[in-house]
């Protein structure tokens, strides 16, 4: 999900964080930037499920300012 991908290069620490508190700021923030797109939480969680475990994967395996998840392709 590109969207998804390209918010995440732009507004997640450079540093490691699995506080769930950050994370879960983080996703709040991202689904209220989705729909300010025009995207539905709904549509998204029906695309990567937890958006939440989306984000902390990302962090944990990102490789320079892209972010990978296994929840897409």
């Amino acid at each position: 999900m590109d969207f998804l991908n390209d918010w995440m290069a732009e507004h997640l620490p450079d540093a490691f964080t699995d506080d769930p508190a950050v994370i879960t700021d983080f996703a709040d923030q991202v689904m209220t930037a989705a729909e300010k797109q025009g995207l539905s939480r709904r549509d998204i969680s029906e695309e990567v499920g937890s958006v939440f475990q989306v984000i902390l994967e990302a962090i944990q395996n990102r490789s320079g300012r892209r972010y990978y998840s296994s929840r897409w392709g």
